[in-house]
């Protein structure tokens, strides 16, 4: 194999050959998947390739994760499009494809000792899927050390997942750096995933009305960052508010100020217009059943209070028909004064 040829390798041996021979110190990276590739993969791909240059190494792992995936499930039926998977990944820019079978992962079977993702690890998507999130830490802990890379790429769209990626990262001592890729949507707002294949036209209807909430408390979100800056224009000095009122200025200003006051941060209020556009979807045919929205600290995803100042996460999860779906979108509260 040339350096610049495309492989996939199917065994950790294969694997670690190619690595040996092949991979550029300082300028290795990995993608990992779950296969049934799409353009939001592709944007990983992308942007690992830019970030590693021409003659980096990329290597994309394909590989449907058991130890995730719990009672009920949809491992048997989650899509598996190899051949269309290896398409994908070399015209995105990789080098390598990694697509082992499960016995070649797990020889003995199902390990003994895992990865916890601890407490953050309980909350939301590991309330809604208990043990799901030390499958995940499990799996991306072993692929990283097959692959050892200098840097791994994932996507914005499992939040949850990246910061927990993150912090096992940083609290066991692994020399990989993580970059988050913001999330790729498709042209009518609904974030791309592999599950979204299994959407009628008639459940993506109601599946639209995930990112209509997510934006709906962005837009409110915006509004009311707009109305504290207003406030801070307010006069601080009489002879300032004089001049203001006599040129109709004054009553705005005061608006904006008890506007501001009124929802100091405003993380109820936008998570009140998201929940507004929820319980519209909820009575639409068919419904969506929300699991959960939450406004969470993405440093450990417990929800923010409207005291709370930084970056936080917007984030949904619910089902229509079979299909369970996943959002969210990043918020900044407490703009500098």
């Amino acid at each position: 194999m040339s350096r610049r040829s495309f492989e996939l390798v199917p065994t950790v041996d294969d694997l670690t050959y190619v690595r040996e021979h092949f991979a550029v110190p300082g300028h290795t990276a990995v993608v990992m998947t779950m296969g049934a590739l799409h353009d939001g993969h592709a944007t990983l791909v992308r942007t690992a390739r830019e970030h590693v240059g021409r003659d980096g190494f990329v290597v994309v792992t394909v590989f449907v994760n058991p130890l995730q995936f719990g009672k009920g499930e949809d491992l048997d039926r989650y899509p598996r499009t190899l051949e269309a998977d290896l398409k994908v990944a070399e015209q995105a820019g990789a080098d390598v494809v990694f697509a082992p079978a499960v016995e070649e992962v797990y020889p003995g079977g199902e390990p003994q000792v895992r990865i916890s993702a601890g407490p953050m690890g309980e909350r939301l998507e590991g309330a809604s899927r208990p043990g799901h999130f030390d499958g995940m830490l499990t799996v991306v802990a072993k692929l990283l050390h097959l692959t050892r890379p200098d840097v791994a790429f994932f996507g914005q769209k499992d939040a949850q997942q990246l910061a927990l990626i993150r912090r096992m990262v940083r609290d066991l001592n692994f020399g990989v750096e993580i970059v988050g890729v913001p999330t790729v949507r498709e042209d009518d707002g609904l974030a791309l995933s592999s599950r979204n294949r299994y959407l009628s036209p008639q459940e993506r209807c109601t599946a639209l009305a995930l990112p209509r909430a997510l934006f709906a408390g962005r837009d409110r979100h915006a509004a009311q960052e707009a109305l504290r800056a207003r406030a801070r224009e307010v006069p601080s000095t009489r002879a300032r508010a004089e001049a203001l009122s006599a040129i109709g200025e004054s009553r705005a200003a005061a608006d904006a100020h008890a506007v501001a006051k009124a929802v100091p941060g405003g993380p109820s209020a936008v998570r009140a217009a998201a929940r507004l556009v929820l319980d519209e979807a909820a009575r639409l045919d068919p419904p969506l059943v929300l699991d959960y929205l939450a406004l969470v600290d993405p440093s450990d995803f417990t929800e923010i209070g409207d005291d709370f100042t930084g970056e936080a996460v917007l984030a949904v999860a619910a089902k229509v028909g079979r299909t369970r779906l996943i959002d969210n979108i990043p918020l900044t509260f407490g703009a500098a004064s």
